[in-house]
């Protein structure tokens, strides 16, 4: 890895940078609020309208309404109206009626009646920051997800997260998914805070043992994405659709940013709780940051962090996705923060570099969400701009603390600035 020191000083100390994250910040809010539809969120093209026949997910809604009620939290107008929207399009034509949790598209529109875990994830994340922001209907919908997450998708002997059901909960996929337990875990980390129930945090540090210091440790810190009921890898999984978009074949260096990331925020959540914290933890997320740096930055020549890497570390997609350079900045932010080594900060400033090179549109709004082997936008595996949450999180996170998290911690800050 690059270990240079920076320049004196460093970015994220310095003024003009905040207020840069936070002008950003504030152009991405208002490019998304283009998103609302009359059941939820829909997803935006790339110049920021909702194309014809656009329909609400449960995805883009639970992530519009944790990032709107971000925003409220920390005093900017014109959100509060927007949460409750997510509130209540979560509350009704994207939740199942009937059986519980949440169709992927209202009223499944989509002809899929399926539950998965990564989005009854991004549902709590999404109650949970609501309830911070102290919308109506927030706490309700909180305990509804909770329920469901106790009810059927934690597994207690196997201190993660079942992946899907039918609508019916009767038949379970047999898959289990790093993915979800990522999000999971950063759900987890949210309802430690809003509940004040540190079984979540339990919770968090038992995913982030299997999947991070048992099998990502022992695939040189590169994130095994695929595993069957009995958690055994699937290495061949999706090697016949290897750009897909939630489930690639093979790494994806992206997440291994993002587990980095989490992986300090439980470590400084449980040490924040006056709970017993593995010594690990802080050496799980640079080993993460590490061998993702050096397998999935420019190893084809060209800046940037490549989509998926195959099992001998080797580019398979070589797409450069906004998400993962979202996730990398963050990461290297709170590594910085919490080892204070020079080597993140300079990494912070070449993924923000490459970000406002290739990824942050000027002329059209919003960020690229995907740029082609050559750096060029392109729209092979994401279409459109639809995401706010990941570009949204890279400019807050930088600014607040490992712990809480992000909704508690901007709601501490307002707290405090008030007295």
């Amino acid at each position: 890895m690059h270990t240079s020191a920076p320049a004196p000083g460093n970015w994220l100390e310095t003024p003009a940078h905040q207020q840069w994250l936070a002008a950003e910040g504030l152009r991405l809010l208002g490019f998304a609020k283009a998103s609302k539809l009359a059941d939820g969120f829909g997803n935006l093209d790339e110049k920021g309208r909702l194309p014809v026949g656009a329909q609400a997910e449960t995805m883009n809604t639970a992530r519009m309404t944790h990032s709107f009620a971000m925003a409220h939290i920390q005093g900017l107008p014109g959100f509060a109206e927007l949460v409750d929207h997510g509130v209540k399009s979560l509350s009704g034509p994207l939740r199942d009626a009937a059986h519980g949790g949440w169709f992927a598209s209202a009223h499944h529109l989509d002809g899929n009646t399926g539950k998965a875990a990564y989005l009854h994830a991004f549902v709590a994340l999404a109650a949970s920051s609501a309830v911070v922001a102290q919308r109506p209907g927030a706490q309700a919908l909180l305990d509804d997800a909770i329920n469901i997450i106790d009810t059927h998708f934690w597994s207690e002997e196997e201190g993660a997260m079942r992946e899907s059901f039918s609508r019916d909960w009767r038949d379970e996929e047999a898959y289990r998914g790093a993915n979800s337990n990522m999000h999971a875990t950063e759900a987890f980390l949210a309802l430690a805070d809003v509940t004040g129930d540190t079984r979540w945090l339990n919770r968090a540090q038992r995913i982030v043992e299997r999947v991070i210091h048992g099998h990502a440790a022992a695939n040189d810190y590169l994130v095994v994405e695929h595993f069957d009921r009995d958690w055994q890898p699937l290495r061949d999984y999706n090697r016949d659709n290897p750009a897909d978009g939630f489930r690639p074949y093979g790494t994806t260096p992206g997440h291994g940013f993002e587990w980095a990331r989490l992986v300090l925020h439980l470590e400084a959540a449980r040490g924040q709780a006056g709970m017993l914290t593995p010594g690990w933890l802080v050496g799980d997320a640079q080993q993460l940051f590490e061998h993702n740096c050096r397998h999935g930055w420019g190893i084809d020549g060209l800046p940037g962090i490549v989509y998926t890497l195959d099992w001998g570390n080797k580019a398979v997609v070589r797409h450069r996705l906004h998400w993962t350079h979202c996730e990398a900045s963050a990461a290297a932010s709170a590594l910085f923060k919490r080892t204070g080594e020079a080597q993140y900060e300079t990494w912070y400033r070449r993924f923000w570099d490459f970000c406002e090179q290739y990824f942050i549109d000027r002329e059209d709004g919003s960020w690229h969400h995907e740029l082609n082997p050559q750096n060029r936008p392109s729209a092979d595996i994401w279409g459109g701009k639809p995401d706010l949450y990941h570009a949204w999180q890279a400019v807050l996170i930088p600014r607040l603390p490992l712990a809480p998290s992000m909704a508690s911690a901007l709601a501490g800050l307002s707290q405090s600035i008030s007295m």
